[in-house]
């Protein structure tokens, strides 16, 4: 069904749309539905705006505050006296949620619900297979509270509960290796605290790994940089799969968020003052027990030992259990919304710079359904909040019929000073006339 043929249905009644999660994207579409005239209804699984930024609230974000404070989303918050801080400065994920995101849930008021998890979809009282009534019949969100579950009768949903909770494993072939699981005290998911005086007593003098190449992996090499110079027995070891180092530090001067090319300079900085190895070509196979250690193998035999910390940060993945019920188009490889997914494979380019979309990019064969923000990315890596700005001002836009502005471009994105089709596989080479023109270093 096109963008007009559902349009006409959910017009036609009085029922919210259901945006799933609080977090910056989710409550951006809630600003610019409200704005729409439309009744937007916010279901968050955690009990607080940003609930998921909060996990990594100590890592400073690569966008400045002008980039990741919504424009409809600020005139929402303007009558309360809020006023953003510092647009050239930067934030972290703590200040992010506390000064920006609990506010603008704040102003939503009752139309934020918290400790409401989705659990499930579906046009009501038909499952996947029937088709008769898919374009009048709207749609039920099965929620689970404190006090037990529920529905909740939709016009529409809009998915924007990203993909911070399904963390990508340390196996090589895309599932946990033999003995990840049971090795899990051994192993975290996300970037440690530096400033945590706790956490770095809990690292210090220890031999760490660290799997991953994108701005999370980044990110926890500067922040062990230090404990490693400074503490004795601290050892780091970088491990990627690819074959060479390559443009994994990304574009430094030459990309166009400053912060994130910085970040990438220090990381590269920090390996090459010998205070982290590296270790490439490495595809995790099995975890290894070793009494409080773990030992890693590698698909082509090698051992990597021993450790006393594993850091996982090897992307993310969406979550679609709870959508098994409704019509889903995702690209087979990246279970990205299909039309996005040429624009944001890795294995075809890595310019960072993404064609401005909307919703005729993430509407779903199912009727009034988006997958907006980091979800509709599925698997690909590098999310702006931009992106999901843009993304939640056409969706709103086309929910109230308003086609030319749905279809309208009003957004730039940055490039990152990397170009390519350098994939994610190691003996991938950049293709001859890639997505953009070569990067030129001085």
């Amino acid at each position: 069904m096109c963008v007009d043929e559902w349009v006409i249905m959910v017009r036609a009644n009085e029922l919210p749309v259901v945006v799933v999660g609080a977090g910056p994207v989710g409550l951006a579409a809630a600003a610019h539905l409200l704005a729409r005239g439309l009744d937007p209804l916010v279901l968050e699984a955690g009990e607080q705006a940003g609930a998921h930024v909060r996990q990594w609230h100590s890592v400073r974000l690569f966008s400045s505050w002008a980039e990741i404070v919504d424009p409809v989303a600020e005139k929402l918050l303007a009558p309360t006296g809020w006023e953003c801080p510092d647009r050239a400065s930067y934030a972290t994920g703590h200040e992010w949620a506390q000064r920006y995101l609990q506010p603008l849930a704040d102003v939503l008021g009752e139309r934020v619900r918290f400790g409401a998890r989705v659990i499930g979809v579906a046009r009501r009282g038909r499952d996947r297979v029937v088709e008769a009534g898919r374009a009048t019949e709207p749609l039920t969100v099965h929620v689970r509270t404190s006090a037990g579950e529920e529905r909740v009768t939709a016009r529409a949903l809009v998915d924007a509960s990203g993909t911070w909770a399904s963390p990508n494993p340390l196996g090589g072939d895309g599932l946990p290796a033999l003995g990840e699981r049971a090795a899990a005290d051994r192993i975290v998911y996300q970037v440690p605290d530096p400033t945590d005086p706790a956490v770095r007593a809990r690292y210090a003098g220890k031999r760490i790994a660290v799997a991953g190449s994108g701005h999370s992996a980044l990110t926890a090499l500067v922040a062990f940089a230090e404990p490693a110079e400074q503490v004795a027995g601290t050892h780091v070891e970088w491990l990627l799969r690819r074959g060479q180092v390559g443009d994994t530090f990304g574009g430094d001067a030459a990309d166009q968020l400053p912060a994130r090319g910085a970040l990438g300079k220090r990381a590269a900085a920090a390996a090459a003052a010998g205070h982290i190895a590296t270790v490439t070509g490495f595809r995790t196979d099995a975890v290894e027990r070793v009494g409080e250690q773990v030992v890693l193998v590698g698909l082509d035999g090698r051992r990597l030992a021993p450790f006393d910390e594993v850091l996982v940060l090897t992307g993310f993945r969406p979550d679609l259990s709870w959508l098994s019920e409704i019509r889903l188009d995702l690209d087979p490889t990246l279970q990205a919304a299909r039309e996005l997914a040429p624009l944001i494979d890795p294995n075809v380019h890595s310019c960072g710079t993404v064609h401005p979309h909307g919703a005729r990019e993430l509407a779903q064969p199912e009727p009034g359904v988006f997958l907006v923000g980091m979800k509709s990315y599925g698997r690909a890596p590098t999310f702006l909040a931009m992106t999901g700005y843009e993304q939640v001002r056409s969706v709103a836009a086309a929910l109230a019929g308003d086609r030319a502005a749905a279809e309208r471009v009003e957004l730039v994105l940055p490039e990152s000073g990397v170009c390519g089709g350098a994939g994610l596989f190691e003996e991938a080479e950049p293709a001859a006339g890639g997505c953009c023109s070569p990067v030129v270093r001085a």
